[in-house]
């Protein structure tokens, strides 16, 4: 989500509009204010404690990110990423008068819904807040197809007012490799927040499934997540269990940087997650010119094209995962092809292009020839 506003913004701005990102202060150290260029200004707001909380929490701090808001502006458009910035800004907007445009980036699911496995409860606040943003917001804006379809059957949102906005991607930061693939057995990389959602452990069973004439090294990039504590502890037991500890390496978050170059240097990049609205990572991965694997779960059935620029596993079976696996790394050919129209693929996908499409969901909003002063909250 951060990803998607902060090259959106930047775009937009490029465009010539003014973009404010407002978001809680979860440090004493940060300023009230950054300038991330000209035509984008960061704004932390003081809601709750100056300090890293639990994000279920965050529901408790609502109100409050709504009252420093209202000290902001005027804005032309105010456009709420998450439910928790939603529930905050739209009173605020019916107050104002101002067109509300909301995104999810992830939506609740009850214990009924297909789509829960992984996910873990959420509060009825927000399955009902999540509901009331999607009937009463000014316009929707959807991430996929996948997520629209969630939108429209999960919450009731009208199709009238649900606009599915792709991401962008950045195209000379994420790139092919110019060398050819360094001798060895190289790696695989899963890049994603450290929790069941996100399918860890499905990973590590797939390359445990791998046969080891062939089998990558696992790299694990991402940030352990502080509502799942001890999950990294139970993601190492099970590499142990099944005989891979030394094939499986966590290194922790990374910069969009050294990201970029983790992806590049891969023979394959795994997306295993149990829900994912689009999965920006497979994006990303296919600027880099590398192979996909990926779950058929919600938006990654749009960012990967299965057998053009990766593979589409439609069980969570370890051994299915493992035979696609060992088919990009045992034909290097195919894995070539895969990564050649990867590669074209994102060249077609930038944040400019994302940007525009964006635009002219507010500009439907507004009257005509408005250059807009933006929030996005």
């Amino acid at each position: 989500m951060n990803v998607v506003v902060r090259h959106q913004a930047e775009a937009l701005a490029a465009a010539g509009h003014c973009v404010e990102i407002l978001t809680r202060r979860s440090s004493p150290e940060i300023a009230k204010k950054v300038q991330l260029n000209p035509r984008v200004t960061l704004r932390f707001l003081d809601a709750g404690p100056a300090a890293p909380v639990p994000k279920g929490d965050h529901e408790d701090f609502i109100d409050e990110f709504r009252q420093r808001m209202s000290a902001l502006g005027p804005y032309d458009v105010i456009h709420s990423h998450h439910w928790f910035s939603g529930m905050a800004a739209l009173p605020l907007a019916r107050k104002l008068g101002t067109p509300h445009v909301q995104s999810f980036h992830s939506i609740a699911a009850d214990e009924t819904s297909p789509l829960s496995d992984g996910e873990r409860p959420e509060s009825a606040g927000r399955m009902a807040g999540e509901a009331w943003l999607a009937r009463q917001s000014d316009a929707i804006v959807a991430i996929s197809e996948s997520e629209a379809d969630t939108v429209r059957h999960r919450l009731g949102g009208l199709s009238e007012r649900i606009a599915v906005v792709p991401p962008g991607v950045d195209g000379t930061l994420f790139r092919p490799t110019k060398h050819a693939p360094r001798p060895g057995r190289g790696y695989a990389i899963v890049a994603a927040r450290l929790q069941p959602l996100k399918g860890l452990d499905l990973a590590i069973e797939a390359i445990a499934a791998v046969p080891e004439a062939l089998r990558p090294e696992l790299i694990i990039a991402g940030d352990a997540s502080s509502d799942f504590d001890g999950y990294v502890d139970d993601l190492r037991a099970l590499a142990a269990r099944h005989g891979v500890e030394r094939d499986v390496r966590f290194v922790g978050p990374q910069s969009r940087v050294k990201l970029s170059t983790l992806l590049r240097e891969a023979r394959v990049v795994l997306v295993p997650s149990h829900s994912e609205t689009y999965g920006l990572v497979a994006l990303e991965a296919a600027a880099s010119g590398v192979p996909v694997v990926a779950a058929s779960s919600g938006g990654l059935r749009e960012a990967v094209l299965h057998g053009t620029t990766g593979i589409i596993v439609e069980s969570r079976d370890p051994r299915a995962w493992g035979s696609a696996i060992t088919q990009v790394l045992a034909d290097p050919e195919f894995a070539h092809r895969l990564s050649l129209a990867a590669r074209e693929r994102a060249e077609h996908l930038d944040w400019p292009r994302s940007a525009q499409k964006l635009l002219a969901v507010y500009r439907s909003l507004l009257l005509p020839g408005c250059r807009q002063q933006l929030a996005i909250a």
